[in-house]
């Protein structure tokens, strides 16, 4: 665990502060420029978050574009989809109630007979 784990570990932070450390020497001598050092670290802080926000602006400006045209296109197409919509609709009432039918049919038979049975059990009583 020591010589797989923690060595590589700590030598890499020894590593990045010996290199930080010498960088620091290097750049500020004896006072040395922060203000324009100041001002580099902030523009590569600042590049990728501006580069992000072109990305988004590039899809946002397509999506707008894309938007903007396509309803000629789709027109046509959505009304003949709307078409074969209401076709499946009227196929599926018609076969609700082909399917309704008999069952309606066999409950008013039910109900006949059994009007006509309580009807003569009247008379016999």
């Amino acid at each position: 665990m020591w010589s797989q784990i923690l060595l590589p570990v700590i030598l890499a932070a020894l590593v990045f502060l010996a290199v930080t450390f010498l960088m620091v020497r290097a750049v500020f001598p004896a006072g040395g420029d922060v203000d324009r050092w100041a001002a580099v670290s902030t523009i590569w802080l600042v590049l990728p978050v501006m580069l992000g926000g072109l990305i988004v602006l590039a899809v946002l400006g397509a999506g707008i574009f894309v938007l903007a045209n396509v309803p000629e296109l789709i027109l046509p197409y959505s009304y003949r989809a709307q078409r074969i919509f209401y076709r499946f609709e009227y196929g599926a009432k018609r076969l609700a109630l082909m399917v309704r039918k008999p069952a309606l049919m066999m409950q008013g038979i039910a109900s006949v007979i059994k009007s006509g049975i309580s009807r003569a059990r009247e008379r016999i009583w």
